[in-house]
């Protein structure tokens, strides 16, 4: 039976107009999900400043800027900026050259760290330092990664940006420099200084709250494990010693404790872990058959965020709340693309993290006000 080209095209509109009305419906369920959560939620970055793709942004201490990694526009290894939360002020902080990553204000406000391998811009000559993005037994069907994956090479083993190894579509990998090491910024001179120098990759390092201390992770001992060490980069120590990569770490709000994630079993199924400041009191978090990464402490040092993406079926990028103990967890974002590497502002009245809302082809910095929780980490009613 022939069917008239104005019909067809009548179908056509109404197949359209009913995509239309389930993606509202969607987005309706989602955003109603979400406003539990946060609400007002503004893109801080975008292509128009010249940045292809931005991401892992902290707060100062007067919550005045923000400091975070880009891709320069052209470029395809992450630099470092800083901003005002308004959006002006855009500059870059690192030399240009080589790879970064893993930037934190001090407490004073006066300084930042990150991590380059701009004095040493080698690439791994290890396996292990090319470490593959996704589980290694799961979600092969899932061929390119995560929805809307794109070549990225973040350092720092992150699983939201990815580098193509060369060896067909799917084989992924992050890269771990073995010549990054960490540098302190001063804002006032804008000069560098070097404070590792371990042959190794040096990053994901973090001020503690009271301005003592630096905690990061390292390959300085083969496998990818905790240190802590003075402000200025003298007496390193290791915190972690079971086998696995561990990394991300970040001090509680009192500096007493660390988290971080871990892959002990190995099948990069990474489960989120605290200890105390001298590597006791190892606790899990998380046990199951997910990622689990990027934890960040809410100011009242009761609950923790941090990403979570389920292989077992299409992968997704989520942010979800767990207390400190492990005892509760609460999902808090919604949206089907990447939502990931989230941190609350120094006051807990804000949630930064990085995105692919907004049918962006790449992601960026957004921030919300954060409702879900009170300052001192009590649950709001809206989640109750």
């Amino acid at each position: 039976m022939k069917i008239s080209i104005k019909k067809h095209v009548y179908f056509q509109i109404l197949a359209g107009v009913a995509l239309l009305a389930i993606v509202a419906s969607v987005n309706a369920q989602t955003n109603k999900k979400e406003a539990r959560w946060f609400r007002n939620v503004r893109q801080l970055t975008n292509k128009d400043m010249g940045l292809d793709r931005s991401g892992e942004a902290y707060f100062s201490p007067d919550m005045q800027m923000i400091s975070f990694q880009a891709y320069p526009a052209g470029k395809d290894a992450y630099q470092i900026y800083v901003m005002d939360i308004s959006g002006v002020g855009l500059k870059m902080v690192s030399t240009g050259a080589g790879a970064t990553t893993c930037s934190y204000f001090h407490p004073d406000g006066k300084r930042m760290l990150f991590s380059s391998s701009h004095l040493d811009p080698r690439m791994p000559d290890k396996p292990e330092l090319l470490e593959r993005r996704r589980p290694r037994d799961q979600g092969q069907k899932h061929a390119g990664g995560r929805p809307g994956a794109k070549p990225g090479g973040h350092p720092g083993g992150r699983p939201e940006d990815a580098r193509s190894t060369g060896h067909g579509q799917g084989d992924y990998a992050w890269i771990y420099y073995p010549g990054m090491d960490i540098f302190e910024y001063t804002f006032e001179t804008e000069k560098l200084r070097r404070l590792t120098t371990a042959d190794g990759y040096d990053a994901e390092g973090d001020y503690s709250p009271d301005g003592k201390h630096i905690v990061f992770a390292s390959f300085r001992d083969g496998d990818q494990e905790i240190y802590i060490c003075d402000a200025d980069g003298a007496n390193p120590r290791r915190i972690t010693y079971a086998e696995g990569k561990d990394g991300g770490p970040f001090f509680s709000p009192d500096s007493k404790r660390i988290c971080y994630r871990s892959d002990r079993t190995g099948s990069g199924m990474l489960q989120i872990y605290v200890n105390d400041f001298d590597g006791s009191n190892e606790i899990a978090l998380t046990d199951n058959d997910m990622l689990n990464w990027c934890p960040y402490w809410h100011p009242s040092g009761k609950w923790l965020i941090f990403t979570r993406a389920d292989f077992r079926g299409r992968p997704n990028f989520d942010l979800y709340l767990i207390r400190d103990d492990g005892s509760e967890t609460y999902r808090v974002t919604y949206d089907s693309v990447f939502d990931g590497l989230p941190v609350f502002s120094p006051d807990g009245r804000y949630l930064m993290w990085t995105s692919k809302r907004n049918e962006i082809d790449a992601p960026q910095i957004f921030i919300a006000e954060f409702i879900g929780l009170s300052p001192d980490g009590e649950l709001s009613k809206t989640v109750r």
